[in-house]
Formats: structure tokens, C-alpha cells, sequence
């Protein structure tokens, strides 16, 4: 039986090569559709239409980006639209925001309280989520003994993605 932290490094690294998002896509929905039902929040349509946008591929999405999409599927072109859902996905733990670009990806864990670390390529700006950041027990014992209260915490790593790599740096397909 794998070990969590095994899964981990499986699952960042599977998000990084080519593989099928039907699993990924059917995992997260499965376990955001929990959640919602559990915790008894109202996941609209809207709001699971922008996780299953976000989830069509492991790259970054901006908040126009997801806007436009909403649109062309027929939920509505105002930035509002977008804004809330992703403020709703975000307090739920569905998505996380990418400081680095400015956009958003699903959550790869959503099943889980974790602090996410992200690896981003550069080139083609796929996005590989894990929960593998600096030692969290020690940022927690350094947070506490400064009195500090940590709400939220970002780690983003930028290179090149494998592909990208065996291809000296050029754009994937």
C-alpha cells in the first residue's frame, strides 16, 4: 500500500507527463460534490462548471480565461460570474490561486487540509500541485514561536516540465 507522502509525488509527478484527466477530472468532482453535500454549501452549476474547467488540463487559468469559457458554455459574460465561483471554490479548498501567474488551478487533494507547493513550467505553464512544501511542522513551530498565525501559505517552483526539458526548452504541444 502506497504512503501518502508516495501518493503525493506520484500525483505531481503524473500531472507533469502526459496522461488521461478523466481520473483526475472524476476524483475531484466526486470529492468536491462530497464536500459540498456534507458541509451543506450550495455548489451551483456555475460553480462546478468552473471546477470542471479547471480541471480539463493541469495548467494555470486566469480569471478572463475561465470567464470566457463560462461564457461560450452559456453562464454569462460578466466578471462576477467568474469571481464568485472561484471565490467559492477557494474557501471550499477546490482551487488554489497561482501567485506566480496570476491564475488558478483545481485543487489536486481536496480531500485533505494541506498546504500546497507548486511546481510550474515555465514554458508551456502546466501546473503540478503538491503537498510537499518547506517542512510545514517546521514553518508551524517557527510560526507559533514568533506568535505568528498562519492563514495561508504559498510555495511555487518555476522550471521546465520533463517534456519541455527533452525538448531543450521549446513550447509542448
Amino acid at each position: 500500500m502506497a504512503t501518502a507522502r508516495q501518493t503525493e509525488r506520484t500525483a505531481a509527478a503524473e500531472a507533469m507527463r502526459p496522461h488521461d484527466h478523466r481520473d483526475c477530472i472524476r476524483r475531484v468532482l466526486d470529492e468536491a460534490e462530497r464536500r459540498a453535500s456534507e458541509d451543506r454549501v450550495n455548489f451551483t452549476p456555475v460553480r462546478r462548471h468552473a471546477l470542471e474547467i479547471l480541471l480539463e488540463s493541469h495548467a494555470a487559468m486566469p480569471a478572463y480565461g475561465l470567464l470566457k469559457r463560462l461564457d461560450e458554455d452559456g453562464f454569462g459574460s460578466q466578471p462576477p460570474v467568474a469571481y464568485r465561483a472561484l471565490d467559492f471554490l477557494m474557501e471550499q479548498g477546490f482551487v488554489h490561486k497561482v501567485e506566480r501567474l496570476n491564475a488558478f488551478v483545481a485543487c489536486m487533494y481536496p480531500h485533505e487540509t494541506h498546504t500546497p507547493a507548486f511546481l510550474i513550467c515555465r514554458n508551456c505553464r502546466s501546473v503540478a500541485e503538491t503537498c510537499v512544501s518547506p517542512s510545514p511542522a517546521a514553518l508551524l513551530r517557527e510560526a507559533r514561536a514568533a506568535g505568528f498565525a498562519i492563514e495561508r501559505s504559498v510555495v511555487e517552483a518555476e522550471g521546465l516540465c520533463r517534456a519541455c526539458a527533452s525538448e531543450g526548452g521549446a513550447p509542448c504541444s
